[in-house]
Parts: structure tokens; sequence; C-alpha cells
């Protein structure tokens, strides 16, 4: 991994984060994953294995550790 971010030339630093996606209808998140954050704009970068992790876990199907309720709001109608 680059030790500079691609966006700012920023450093990068190892930190856990939370990942989230929609993904059929429902909102994922997934909880420490390892990354690589710019410490000056705050870009986000996944090592390869972190990638086909997070995928495994998304499409997989496996029981999540807990459920969540979360609100929805409509910015505009």
């Amino acid at each position: 991994m680059n030790d500079r971010c691609n966006v700012c030339e920023g450093r990068l630093n190892r930190q856990n984060v939370t990942y989230t996606q929609f993904y059929e209808g429902q909102f994922m998140i997934i909880e420490h994953v390892p990354a690589w954050v710019c410490e000056q704009c705050g870009e986000v970068y996944y090592d390869p294995e972190v990638v086909d992790r997070i995928q495994h876990l998304i499409w997989s199907g496996e029981t999540p550790a807990r459920m969540v309720e979360t609100p929805v709001y409509e910015f505009e109608r």
C-alpha cells in the first residue's frame, strides 16, 4: 500500500473504520474494518483481502452479529 493519499497526497494511517453499503434493499454495516485513512482529507483505502472479506460478509447471507433499526429521511419530495 502506498503511504500517500491519491486524492491529496496526505499521509495514510492504519485505522479500524465502519463500512456501510446498501445492498438488495438493506443497509449493511460492518464494524471494525481495517483500512488506510488519509489524515488530511479522510479518504479511505482497503487492502484487497479486506475487500474480499467485506464482499463475503455481504453476499454470504451469514447471520449478522446484531441488528439495528435505522431512521430514513427524504431530503426533498
